[in-house]
């Protein structure tokens, strides 16, 4: 079977290399080896390796699972989060939807 190739943009890359990069100095602050964290996200090394390289091909799964081992499992929760866009869209729906009565 044929694999795609994922491809992003310029600054979508750059987002999950320093969203790897972060997950990296976590791992590196904890002193644990790429082994350790891949046995205990029970993932392979070579996948702990891609998520610390920001390859786009990670399931969001594994990276909850790395995560967790560095116990900064909260963290995916920040994940848009504060949707301030989303809220103006809906604000200026709200607003449109309302008209003064003639």
């Amino acid at each position: 079977m044929k694999t795609r190739k994922r491809i992003l943009l310029p600054s979508s890359q750059r987002a999950l290399s320093q969203l790897g990069e972060n997950i990296k100095l976590a791992r590196l602050r904890r002193k644990l080896t790429v082994a350790q964290v891949a046995e205990r996200a029970d993932v392979s090394s070579m996948t702990v390796w891609h998520v610390e390289k920001g390859l786009p091909t990670v399931a969001m799964g594994i990276y909850y699972k790395i995560l967790l081992v560095l116990g900064l499992e909260q963290d995916i929760l920040k994940i848009a989060a504060d949707d301030s866009l989303g809220r103006k869209l809906q604000d200026a729906d709200l607003m449109a939807k309302t008209r003064v009565a003639n």
